[in-house]
């Protein structure tokens, strides 16, 4: 098959951790042909899917993993999958490539699917399942959301299209800084923050599971470091190995059959305690540290889910 990757600049990953090119190697063990662009050299040119970037060969070696051939134009309908991997922030940048790509139905598939890509950002597609969630609140309005706070006391705040755990503020019933992170807030942009009421159980670990297809095939536990509230590994939250339980199958279950509908082949999970808090469906990680914690090759099954699509 041919294959893009539309991606942040490959040459610049960590090889070790990085989701995307664990894709791109076991495609390239396949014996698929890979081409890989950012997402600023996407074009619509007069009915036509355009994208300037680099046939690549990949290698699973620290500081010389990619040879890129010299730039070109591709018609990304000559493809057979293109993935969409860059990482957020879901911006309007962000958005309206999936509007371009969408414009492949029928050419080439788009892993995931750009429609529901757009439609079900990270902390927005849990609000279909509030029997999972902790208690949540979007909104932009400040009277709104002290009166969310004065209900649950201890909370968690965070801008809704954010990720890696930027701008994730802790307010425990003293805080006294609310006011002052809404004037923050509102200096960068007029888009709704999320709040949701604290939930202790993530001293333990902030649980990512994976499903492929709309079926969990392993999960990763990631502690906060010290001190620390967010357990994001980009905020020195660490990574280590956790069994499934029932509780965890049953989130799956009630979410599985909407992401394998909607075509979201590979999708991460974030579950802490007993509660769902996100659906990362725009460029979801973990495939390397559960194939070195559980032998798990996520990336080999993620692909055969991709070819039986492409059979059918």
């Amino acid at each position: 098959m041919r294959v893009a990757f539309q991606m942040d600049p490959i040459t610049g990953v960590d090889i070790n951790a990085d989701s995307s090119f664990r894709l791109a190697l076991e495609a390239q063990a396949r014996g698929h042909e890979l081409f890989y662009y950012p997402p600023t050299a996407l074009a619509y040119d007069t009915g036509r899917i355009l994208a300037r970037g680099h046939g690549m060969e990949v290698r699973n070696v620290v500081g010389d993993h990619v040879t890129l051939q010299p730039e070109t134009e591709l018609d990304l309908a000559s493809m057979d999958v293109v993935w969409l991997r860059q990482d957020p922030p879901f911006d309007m940048g962000y958005i309206t490539t999936t509007h371009v790509l969408d414009r492949l139905k029928g050419e080439a598939l788009v892993v995931n699917d750009p429609t529901w890509v757009r439609n079900w950002p990270e902390k927005l597609m849990v609000l279909d399942f509030p029997e999972l969630t902790p208690p949540t609140m979007v909104t932009r309005d400040l009277e709104t959301l002290k009166a969310f706070r004065a209900r649950h006391g201890d909370v968690i705040l965070k801008p809704l299209y954010g990720n890696g755990g930027a701008g994730v503020f802790r307010l425990n019933p003293e805080d006294r800084n609310l006011n002052s992170l809404h004037e923050l807030f509102s200096s960068v942009n007029n888009e709704p923050l999320i709040m949701q009421k604290f939930l202790p159980a993530v001293s333990a670990g902030d649980k990512r599971i994976i499903l492929v297809d709309g079926e969990p095939i392993g999960a990763i536990n990631r502690v906060p470091a010290e001190g620390e509230t967010r357990s994001n590994m980009h905020v020195g939250g660490r990574p280590e190995p956790v069994g499934m339980t029932d509780r965890d199958l049953e989130i799956c279950a009630a979410i599985g059959p909407k992401l394998r509908e909607a075509g979201q082949i590979f999708v991460g999970i974030d579950v802490i305690g007993d509660y769902l808090t996100e659906i990362n469906v725009t460029s979801p990680t973990g495939l390397r540290e559960l194939e070195a914690f559980d032998g798990v090759n996520g990336a080999a099954l993620i692909w055969d889910a991709i070819e039986r699509k492409l059979a059918d």
